[in-house]
């Protein structure tokens, strides 16, 4: 299998497949769900206190949850937003131990993208509610040559055009 990317952390991004969401939900390895958001033209990250970087938007699959429904339940907690999410397909990663498991392993995650427009940069940053976890919001424009951003995540939103 070509490898797509391996981060500085070691975590692997192996593939990302255009299998239906229906057949991706049934995955027993699919653990959370990412999503690609475009302001206008330009995409949004969120600065990770906890990993002290920008990252896209998403999170962990709750018991008994859908992809659909966690991308839903984690955009709103994390942006204040809510919308028509496009579902873009399945990633597959290998995992480097970490705070979520002592063991390397796979995962599966599904990517979602969704667009919003008539929005300003501050007006998104008043909605953020989980301020736990997300600080700030930056434009991939203003940050992608100057600040830290996940290798993986910027990888990502290439495949929301």
């Amino acid at each position: 299998m070509k490898q797509i990317l391996t981060d500085s952390d070691g975590n692997v991004f192996e593939s990302f497949e255009k299998i239906s969401e229906d057949n991706a939900d049934k995955l027993s390895e699919l653990t959370h769900c990412l999503a690609v958001v475009k302001v206008n033209n330009d995409y949004l990250f969120g600065w990770n206190k906890w990993r002290n970087r920008y990252e896209i938007f998403g999170g962990c699959i709750e018991n008994g949850e859908t992809a659909r429904f966690c991308i839903i339940r984690e955009c709103c907690e994390e942006l204040g937003i809510d919308g028509d999410f496009e579902y873009l397909g399945t990633m597959r990663f290998l995992m480097m131990p970490d705070y979520f498991s002592n063991k390397e392993r796979t995962e599966y995650g599904c990517l979602y993208g969704i667009t919003i427009k008539d929005k300003t940069l501050c007006e998104l940053s008043q909605q953020i509610k989980d301020r736990n976890e997300i600080l700030k919001l930056a434009l991939y424009s203003e940050i992608k040559e100057n600040e830290p951003i996940a290798e993986i995540d910027e990888a990502l939103i290439g495949f929301y055009k």
